[in-house]
């Protein structure tokens, strides 16, 4: 596929139908939260701009963002990586290696200035001049300085890029920063998440490419229509925090009926993310639906938060109207009311029921 030939040119030349063309298009459109009146601009943006070039480049971090990448799911978002979009530079997959694949990057910054987008996995450091991460013999904050120059625009992508993750944790010996702390020259748009789900990387280049632009952020660089509703405010166990039940270990009777998981640490009331209504895997699960609670990966300073298996200390925006300590005991204690009122009624009615048969005796 050349650079010049358009997404859907290369999509008819696969054989992908037209019909799938346009799910393609209702679906990222409906990630997006976009109006559907803006469908068609979407699919004019994918039948007529060329692919767009990336550079992504990978600092400090583990590569699990890049993994989650990689396992987009959903039908033809998997195509986005070699065929949407023009993947020059990423160390996870090219083949090339040293001086040719530097050679690659600055090809690319040179051929396209102004015109490509770079994704940054892992965060900078300033520790020492930048010593604890080089490539090529020069600092990795020194090449994301250099590449991001000529960026359209940055995104950072993952936690350790947005809030510094594990390497920004106590004490910080690296000094690891987020990205937007040393690019503030170009628009930085923040994905976090430890790893992000793959759809909403997909989906902000997507609306780049639709509108030239990027998309509306949230008061924290966040893409709005993927991180402006808390995990809880969509999540599965929601009526059982309204409800004031909530799993006080993990073997409990709770947790085998799928109670709430606020008391074993969930993060979700304070935590910004799609989770809970795109979830992973392509939509079959996210941690508080598969057992865990929440450990508010997205969130600032998320691995200083801890210990993950303890709760907050209030209940946010004082929801409940009391302690949530306080609630699990009155359940509780409701229940064994509820246990001496039954049989005291059950108690009153057999007596009837004998009296009435003497009676009939």
């Amino acid at each position: 596929m050349s650079k010049s030939e358009t997404y859907y040119q290369w999509a008819r030349r696969k054989g992908v139908s037209r019909r799938d063309f346009f799910k393609f298009c209702t679906f990222m459109g409906a990630m997006l939260g976009l109006e559907a009146t803006e469908f068609p601009k979407i699919v004019s943006a994918l039948q007529s701009k060329p692919r767009l070039p990336v550079i992504y480049l990978n600092l400090q971090e583990c590569t699990c963002c890049g993994e989650s990448f990689l396992r987009s799911s959903h039908p033809l978002v998997s195509d986005l990586i070699f065929n949407m979009i023009s993947l020059d530079y990423m160390e996870v997959l090219q083949a090339a290696a040293g001086k040719q694949a530097e050679d690659v990057r600055l090809k690319t910054m040179k051929d396209h200035p102004g015109g490509y987008i770079l994704v940054v996995e892992g965060s900078a450091t300033l520790g020492n001049g930048g010593v604890y991460c080089t490539i090529g013999g020069v600092s990795s904050t020194d090449i994301l300085k250099q590449t991001a120059e000529g960026a359209a625009a940055v995104i950072a992508y993952g936690s350790c890029a947005t809030n510094a993750c594990v390497q920004g944790a106590h004490p910080n010996p690296t000094e690891a920063v987020p990205i937007r702390r040393v690019i503030k020259n170009k628009p930085v748009i923040d994905v976090p998440g430890c790893p992000p789900i793959a759809e909403v990387i997909t989906g902000t280049i997507v609306h780049y490419l639709t509108y030239g632009e990027i998309p509306e952020l949230t008061n924290q660089g966040r893409p709005k229509a993927f991180y402006e509703h808390r995990v809880h405010d969509n999540c599965v166990r929601r009526a059982f925090f309204d409800a004031g039940q909530f799993v006080e270990s993990f073997d409990d009777a709770g947790a085998k009926q799928g109670w709430c998981l606020y008391k074993m640490g969930c993060k979700g009331p304070t935590t910004y993310n799609a989770c809970a209504i795109t979830e992973w895997n392509d939509g079959v699960s996210y941690p508080i639906k598969s057992g865990h609670p929440c450990i508010g990966c997205s969130e600032n300073n998320f691995f200083d938060n801890t210990p993950f298996y303890t709760h907050l200390a209030k209940i946010p925006n004082n929801a409940l109207g009391k302690d949530v300590d306080q609630v699990g005991m009155d359940v509780i204690g409701v229940a064994g009311l509820a246990v001496v009122a039954h049989a005291g009624m059950t108690a009153v009615v057999k007596h009837g029921e004998k009296k009435a048969k003497e009676g009939k005796d």
